[in-house]
């Protein structure tokens, strides 16, 4: 397994529960598949460099965690079609 870092962005007009929902879901997905979520960090809501969607800010959350090529193509393809997740981006960390 290697390790990765997620970022996504979730909506800022969705209330505070389904915010914690929505990042337990995909903490969930991840697991799942077999990947370990090493650290999650939510750095709560911060203003975007250019709107997306008509939102000027957004929730962003950040996820460290070990997997293998599976888990991360399961948590793109539901995170591409989720509405509540504007962005989202996954680095692969080197050693």
């Amino acid at each position: 397994m290697r390790n990765y870092e997620i970022m996504y962005i979730v909506r800022p007009d969705i209330e505070e529960a389904q915010t914690k929902e929505t990042v337990e879901r995909f903490n969930k997905i991840l697991t799942d598949n077999g990947a370990e979520v090493t650290e999650t960090q939510e750095k709560g809501k911060k203003r975007l460099a250019y709107e997306i969607e008509d939102f000027s800010e957004g929730f962003y959350v950040i996820l460290k965690l070990q997997a293998e090529k599976q888990a991360l193509d399961e948590f793109n393809r539901l995170s591409s079609i989720n509405d509540n997740i504007l962005r989202s981006m996954i680095v692969r960390e080197d050693a």
